[in-house]
């Protein structure tokens, strides 16, 4: 509890925190304010078209986790805390645990608030919370994050400077995944194995949910092969090795 309360006040006391939680809330609840309030009919806006700007909030998401990391790198912050806390592992894990933590508020804000927006927005609309699916596709949001919030201090960890992790985390967020589908004949085999394309699944499910899946104006289904649930286990396997890898790499080099 020691570790996970230096971890907090560590990063509340720098402005990037802040900043990109406040951005990462306002280009995600302002996607839905754009796709619902440029719709003429409320006949098309679902559920999952009101969470179409999560995509956008996550790369926010993965820029404040990668800071969180190579900002004490950068200052050499990071000596101190590995000379008061000689355990690594616990020190950089706790340090997960607290921008994992605040990822999964940031998203769960994000996810809620695009959608009770769309509802005052257009409140003929069909955005009633059925079924379970529809309840990931919102609430999920929060679990995304922070799991993507792992991944990406993980590759700070292992990068140590913030031009090069950042660049890094929001290419691969932002573009290789679908780029590579482009490569001929396995190109799609491989997408449907990619970790963001899982937490896609995880989010969007099966498209058979009321009509509120893959609708119209929705964001595309994932092509990954695992269940909603599954998928959301490879998603977070995935996060927990990198991370691990990442640890075992601090542990064996200087700070």
């Amino acid at each position: 509890m020691t570790l996970l309360a230096v971890e907090r006040i560590k990063l509340f006391t720098t402005r990037s925190p802040w900043w990109c939680a406040l951005a990462a809330l306002a280009v995600t609840i302002g996607f839905s304010a754009l796709i619902t309030g440029t719709s003429d009919t409320g006949e098309f806006i679902t559920v999952s078209s009101a969470e179409f700007g999560y995509k956008f909030g996550m790369a926010v998401i993965v820029v404040l986790a990668a800071l969180a990391v190579t900002t004490e790198y950068r200052f050499n912050t990071i000596k101190t805390t590995f000379q008061a806390v000689p355990n690594r592992g616990a020190a950089l894990a706790a340090k997960a645990g607290v921008v994992g933590g605040l990822a999964f508020v940031i998203g769960e804000i994000a996810g809620f608030g695009s959608w009770a927006l769309a509802k005052l927005l257009k409140p003929e609309a069909d955005l009633a919370l059925n079924s379970a699916a529809d309840w990931l596709n919102v609430a999920g949001i929060g679990v995304v994050y922070a799991i993507a919030a792992v991944i990406a201090l993980a590759v700070g960890i292992l990068i140590r400077h913030s031009a090069g992790a950042i660049s890094l985390v929001l290419i691969y967020n932002l573009a290789v995944e679908d780029l590579i589908t482009l490569i001929p004949k396995v190109g799609h085999k491989i997408h449907e194995w990619l970790p963001f394309n899982a937490a896609h699944k995880f989010l969007t499910g099966t498209g058979e949910s009321n009509g509120s899946r893959g609708g119209d104006m929705g964001p595309p289904l994932s092509d990954s092969p695992l269940s909603p649930g599954w998928a959301l286990a490879y998603f977070a396997g995935f996060a927990l090795v990198l991370l691990t890898i990442s640890i075992v790499v601090a542990k064996r080099r200087d700070a």
